[in-house]
């Protein structure tokens, strides 16, 4: 995985009103003060991840439990009704056998996606997988200051617009009527290649859209703790296998701003460690 050297400064971490989810605990704004890092100018891909598996023989934790979360649409529609849906949130179903390299279940394959970013994968496997490369998971104020890339009172990390003046999308998100169709003109339903959107100003590739990114620190932290967060202490505590529920990043290509408007430079989100669905992936830091 190429990494790219972000050079630390000040900057103010979350927005200025609780426009959004108060539960999300995104303002108010904090000056926060960031050191020198490395970090994978891409989400970790199908092809890097099988590097992985292949030397570690690592079994992750979706192949354990048997089973994992598919969004509906990327399920052929004559098998969605022999099929187990979330009876609360019914746009996923639990699928026998979907895993990293069979992301839609049995008779699926990543053949074609190994560009794309590892899916299916736990907080728990991104942590064996950051003890193999020798890295580590970002913090989410390092993520919001990778993301915004010097830009200041910006909602993307490229400005305030979805697209370019082509009219083109410069990321991968939800176009449609939420979960019932998808419009698709960013032209991707699921997930789309690691660099398939220009990169911000710092060089780094989809810190917002595609895939939700997995965070060393827990979810919840209100943004004041961070001006005193020790990332090494809390990289010991934190990287051992839990269920305990940890931060999120970045939003995926189900985002939308009539379900989940959490796709931009300052949004929140996290989940449990074990869990894993078709848009879970992680980069990783140094």
């Amino acid at each position: 995985m190429e990494m790219i050297l972000i050079k630390g400064g000040n900057f103010r971490m979350g927005k200025k009103s609780d426009v959004g989810k108060a539960t999300d605990l995104e303002w108010p704004e904090q000056n926060l003060s960031v050191k020198d890092f490395y970090m994978d100018t891409t989400p970790v891909t199908n092809e890097e991840f099988s590097k992985f598996i292949k030397e570690t023989n690592y079994v992750t934790d979706a192949e354990k439990i048997g089973t994992s979360y598919v969004f509906k649409l990327l399920i052929d529609e004559n098998k969605r009704n022999e099929l187990d849906k979330l009876n609360v949130i019914n746009w996923w179903y639990d699928i026998k056998g979907a895993t990293w390299k069979t992301p839609e279940g049995p008779n699926t394959n990543i053949d074609s996606r190994m560009d794309h970013p590892v899916v299916h994968v736990s907080r728990n496997d991104a942590l064996e997988y950051c003890k193999w490369a020798g890295k580590r998971l970002p913090t989410e104020f390092e993520f919001e200051y990778a993301a915004r890339a010097g830009l200041i009172d910006k909602n993307f990390p490229w400005g305030n617009e979805v697209k370019n003046e082509k009219g083109e999308w410069l990321l991968n998100i939800w176009q449609g009527k939420f979960p019932i169709t998808n419009d698709v003109e960013d032209g991707y339903l699921g997930t789309a290649p690691v660099k398939a959107f220009p990169p911000n100003n710092f060089g780094l590739y989809q810190m917002v859209g595609n895939v939700w990114e997995w965070q060393l620190n827990r979810r919840w932290i209100p943004l004041d703790k961070f001006k005193n967060f020790e990332i090494e202490k809390e990289w010991d505590k934190n990287n051992k296998i839990s269920n305990d529920e940890y931060a999120l990043r970045g939003g995926s290509f189900l985002c939308t701003d009539d379900f989940c408007a959490r796709y931009r430079v300052f949004s929140r989100n996290g989940n449990s460690a074990k869990s894993t669905s078709s848009n879970l992936s992680f980069r990783c830091v140094k």
